[in-house]
C-alpha cells in the first residue's frame, strides 16, 4: 500500500512539474538542456561551481561540443551566467542565475504539494 501512495504522489509531482514547465515565464528546454541545467545546479548546491571545461566534460548532455552549445542556451535563456572573477582570469565557473534558483524552488514546491496529498 505504501508503495502505491509513493507511486501516486510521483505522478502527482510529474503533472505539477510539468504545469511549472508550461508557464511562460519558464524557458522551454530540451531534455539535455534540462539534464545539463540539473547538473550544473546539483554541483553548485553542493558547494562545488564548474567551470566551463569542466562542464563540456559532462556527459549528461552527450558530446563536448553538444554541452558547449547547450550552455549557450542555457546562457542565452538566463538560467546561468559565466563568472570570470577567480584568480586565473581565463578560467569561467558556470553559475545557476537567480531564475534558474527560482525555477528549482518551484519544482520543490511541487514535489512538497505531491507528497501532502496522500
Amino acid at each position: 500500500m505504501a508503495k502505491k501512495q509513493l507511486v501516486d504522489a510521483y505522478f502527482r509531482f510529474l503533472n505539477l512539474a510539468q504545469a511549472v514547465q508550461a508557464l511562460p515565464s519558464v524557458p522551454k528546454l530540451d531534455a539535455a538542456e534540462e539534464r545539463l541545467l540539473e547538473a550544473l545546479t546539483a554541483a553548485w548546491h553542493a558547494g562545488r561551481t564548474l567551470t566551463v571545461t569542466e562542464t563540456m566534460a559532462l556527459s549528461v548532455a552527450g558530446a563536448p561540443a553538444t554541452v558547449h552549445r547547450k550552455l549557450s542556451r542555457l546562457k542565452e535563456h538566463g538560467l546561468v551566467t559565466l563568472d570570470e572573477s577567480g584568480a586565473d582570469q581565463r578560467t569561467k565557473a558556470v553559475v545557476p542565475t537567480k531564475k534558474a534558483l527560482a525555477y528549482f524552488e518551484k519544482l520543490a514546491a511541487c514535489l512538497e504539494e505531491a507528497n501532502k496529498k496522500k
